[in-house]
């Protein structure tokens, strides 16, 4: 038998690691011995645990060793984190460490060091003595770049101990009683997050203005709690369509019939704002005098539209450079607290591969899957409300009204 001891610490327990780390050495095939385990003595203490794993072979205990990384377990004694001069622009060398979202530490000079803007799905460079998480396609010759896991240890967040608090915010949610309690509590972690000073992100699809949830988000924007809006074209489009014609996608608004020759709106919308020059210069000259894209300018809030193949027009603002969009999107989420994702599953996605997992994210969306995939990618802090986004917004708008002063309006 192979074997090699690894240490653990945090807050193990609670937040069910210890059960995931034993289940996942015998589900290996491999066997465990508890060296050592000190239980934290209150809820805010961490609890320490040193276990010895054995396997038959070295390619199974390597591979054993790479999942329980997850769960934050490092090898006892490990030596440096292994670092190779790139060779190669644009590309790692064969062997380099691809991260999580969870904070990630290598080991320099017999000292764990923290790992700069983390995400997932990066390669680590080390930089004087300082380490950062980096795309692919942004390393240059002569990088030091991670490889191996060697060096490395991951620490799970603990955001997994709030998600009893949260439970409630699980995907079986249906009713409309339910889904007012969940809004309560988002209405509060909202609150919380702006009184950190941390920002408050939104990403949102089209389906905000189809559902009539316009007028609330607004509401939200005139009150603080939009901090920064991730979203797409057609949200845009859709929204000054709303404003200019009083239709989304042809559907008047306040009957929700189809309005004659309304199939044409949106095209008459983007050729509107090209013909101003861009949605800045129609709200300063007063041609958009209301919806979500006029609030955003009038209190001053950053967004960033990201482009796709199938887009009309598009508005001038939107980012048809695949990369640039990327970059503004994840310059964007600096700093932000909390993201709420409201049906718009391919920059949801997007998001989740950018965010750390101590940065708390809230799926809005009618259909459960959608959840589920961006669990599936790795974003498991998630958690999903299982609703129509129009009445969401509505209810969240109620929540936070007179919730302290129009910070955006000082401006």
């Amino acid at each position: 038998m192979i074997f090699e001891t690894v240490d653990a610490q945090g807050h193990l327990i609670d937040s069910g690691d210890l059960q995931a780390i034993l289940t996942t050495v015998v589900e290996h095939g491999a066997s465990y011995e508890i060296l050592h385990f000190d239980v934290g003595r209150t809820n805010a203490d961490a609890s320490r645990l040193s276990l010895r794993v054995a396997t038959d072979t070295r390619e199974s205990l390597d591979h054993l060793l790479a999942t329980l990384s997850n769960f934050g377990c490092y090898v006892e004694g490990a030596p440096d984190a292994l670092l190779r001069v790139n060779d190669i622009g644009g590309a790692a060398p064969v062997d380099f460490y691809s991260t999580t979202n969870h904070k990630t530490q290598i080991l320099l000079g017999g000292v764990w060091t923290t790992v700069g803007h983390q995400r997932m799905d990066a390669a680590i460079v080390v930089d004087k003595g300082h380490a950062h998480c980096r795309k692919l396609r942004d390393l240059q010759v002569g990088d030091e770049v991670v490889c191996s896991m060697q060096g490395v240890r991951v620490l799970p967040d603990l955001q997994g101990r709030d998600k009893p608090t949260f439970g409630f915010m699980s995907n079986d949610v249906s009713s409309e009683r339910r889904v007012e309690v969940a809004v309560t509590r988002v209405a509060a972690m909202l609150r919380e997050t702006r009184a950190r000073g941390e920002k408050i992100c939104f990403v949102a699809g089209p389906v905000v203005v189809h559902t009539g949830g316009g007028e609330y988000f607004c509401e939200l924007i005139q009150h603080g709690f939009v901090d920064v809006l991730l979203s797409g074209n057609a949200l845009a489009v859709h929204d000054i369509e709303a404003a200019l014609s009083g239709t989304s996608l042809g559907i008047d608004l306040d009957t929700g019939r189809p309005v004659e020759h309304g199939h044409r709106n949106h095209m008459r919308a983007i050729n509107v704002i090209r013909r101003a020059g861009g949605i800045a210069k129609a709200v300063s000259s007063g041609l958009l005098t209301r919806g979500v894209m006029y609030q955003l300018h009038v209190h001053d809030v950053p967004y960033v539209l990201a482009g796709s193949i199938r887009d009309d027009g598009p508005l001038p603002e939107t980012e048809m450079d695949l990369t640039r969009a990327q970059n503004k999107y994840s310059d964007a989420l600096t700093n932000v607290g909390v993201v709420i994702m409201l049906s718009s599953m391919l920059h949801s996605i997007g998001v989740g591969n950018m965010v750390p997992s101590w940065v708390k994210v809230v799926s809005v969306d009618i259909n459960p899957a959608v959840v589920t995939k961006l669990s599936d990618r790795g974003s498991t802090q998630t958690i999903g409300i299982v609703t129509d986004v129009g009445l969401f917004l509505h209810q969240l708008a109620i929540a936070l009204r007179g919730s302290g002063p129009d910070v955006h309006n000082a401006h």
